[in-house]
């Protein structure tokens, strides 16, 4: 649909998954920033899952190959590394997405966490291996190895807050939630607020048919 452009990333989402970012992702390409990168695109083209297995090992990769075709990144596993992202492409804006702690962890410990609970026990290669690199990057790095651990799962989800609004400049940043719908989107990234309602998607039952079948 989008062809194989060679461009740089507009926008960059600095927050975690089950923060809305299937809604953003659409939102951002209806806006035309798309196509926007998204954990869904590393389970739909195997040739991305090397490029974030050596990111969660800690090794050396071009982003510019990473995200070759695409002009916007939201969720994980891209989220993880948005210190690097937001340094090297300087002239991105960068959106942190949030919701209410009780609500992500909800939200979190009835899809993300289930199914890399579970992936040692999925049968098909790509999709274990992409949840293999997952787990590396959400429970062992982010989490501090510890998913079952609600009030250090919740300490983590608010440093990510604190340290993006300390490392970006406020002029370069954009907190934003779902439910503020299409207006400070617009704003920020200075274009016109579509007709059409801003998207939603990614409810708990659509996690599981877009992540869980080879579950």
């Amino acid at each position: 649909m989008w062809g194989n452009r060679i461009m740089s990333l507009s926008v960059i989402n600095a927050g975690f998954g089950r923060t809305g970012t299937m809604s953003i992702k659409m939102a951002l390409e209806k806006l035309g920033f798309g196509p926007c990168h998204h954990m869904e695109e590393v389970f739909n083209n195997p040739a991305q899952l090397p490029y974030w297995q050596k990111a969660a090992k800690g090794e050396a990769v071009d982003w510019n190959e990473v995200f070759q075709g695409y002009q916007s990144a939201v969720d994980w596993p891209s989220g993880h590394y948005w210190r690097e992202l937001a340094e090297f492409y300087p002239d991105a804006k960068v959106l942190l997405s949030v919701r209410p702690a009780e609500l992500w962890w909800s939200s979190y410990s009835e899809t993300i966490k289930r199914l890399l609970e579970i992936k040692d026990n999925i049968p098909d290669e790509h999709p274990r291996s992409i949840l293999t690199m997952a787990d590396e990057i959400i429970t062992q790095q982010t989490f501090n190895g510890s998913a079952e651990n609600k009030d250090q799962v919740l300490s983590a989800f608010q440093k990510r807050i604190d340290d993006v609004k300390e490392a970006i400049p406020a002029d370069r940043l954009l907190i934003f939630q779902v439910t503020e719908g299409w207006k400070p989107l617009c704003e920020f990234l200075d274009v016109p607020v579509p007709e059409s309602g801003f998207p939603r998607s990614n409810a708990k039952i659509e996690f599981w048919d877009v992540f869980g079948g080879g579950a």
